[in-house]
């Protein structure tokens, strides 16, 4: 197999982009899978394999020519100096998978849906989408003022999630939320009350604001339920990802009680 050493090689150089730029893989809906867990998530979810990118050293390695086998598609092998460029791994698995980003599906009107409104760590983002994939949640839409979900960084805190939890990037959350047929509940802090007194069985949309700011005051109007975590005194608020993870496994506790 031939090793691309030229940084002007264009297939490298359009795969640099989408590693890079957010506009890129909203441009060409396309976006890179970084190491051998997302590669093997995704093609056990069934979905297309455009590219394989492997390092020269990664290409060596047993697991990585095990997923080539199971993708059938074109493998592009890159020097590693090259092929570290295109990735933040400290340990690089030395295998990136070009895929294209899936179509939005149309907004449920009912179920269990999150919605994530201006959070904007990827970290966060990516543990949130995990835990929501674990807790049974529908679909998750996200404000235009979240992190992208199919970067390089949420993908990794996602573990995966993508692939598998129906999405809606860039949503008019208010508009969305208006149109759903049952309680709207938001993490505010102003007469809400106890999540673990809050009324949270059968449809429910979870509204979960930035790591600053919170909920934003147009969507706070629309939430038919205010629901705070109870804290021990002194402390003001928690990592959004945290919070999510226990507001969604006590909507879980009531739907499995009840």
């Amino acid at each position: 197999m031939e090793i691309i050493t030229s940084s002007q090689n264009s297939h490298f150089k359009h795969a640099l982009k989408l590693s890079q730029n957010r506009r890129e893989r909203n441009k060409t809906q396309q976006t890179l899978l970084d190491g051998t867990h997302l590669l093997a998530a995704w093609l056990d979810a069934g979905h297309v394999v455009e590219k394989i990118i492997v390092s020269e050293s990664g290409y060596q390695r047993a697991e990585v020519q095990s997923l080539l086998a199971r993708s059938a598609c074109n493998v592009l092998c890159l020097a590693n100096a090259l092929f570290s460029q295109l990735t933040e791994l400290p340990s690089a698995t030395g295998v990136l998978t070009l895929v294209g980003i899936p179509s939005a599906p149309q907004a449920q009107c009912a179920g269990l849906v999150l919605l994530l409104d201006g959070v904007q760590d990827p970290g966060n983002v990516g543990a949130i989408l995990r835990t929501a994939q674990a807790a049974g949640v529908e679909q998750v839409w996200l404000s235009s003022a979240c992190a992208d979900v199919w970067s390089p960084k949420v993908l990794r805190a996602g573990m995966g999630a993508q692939l598998a939890l129906p999405m809606i990037e860039n949503a008019d959350l208010c508009q969305l939320a208006s149109q759903f047929k049952g309680p709207i509940a938001a993490t505010l802090l102003d007469g809400a009350v106890d999540l673990y007194d809050a009324p949270l069985q059968g449809d429910l949309a979870l509204v979960l604001g930035s790591e600053g700011a919170g909920v934003t005051d147009a969507l706070a109007d629309l939430a038919t339920l205010r629901i705070k975590i109870p804290m021990q005194a002194g402390i003001e608020s928690l990592n959004v990802g945290h919070a999510a993870a226990i507001c969604l496994y006590e909507i879980k506790r009531q739907n499995r009680a009840s």
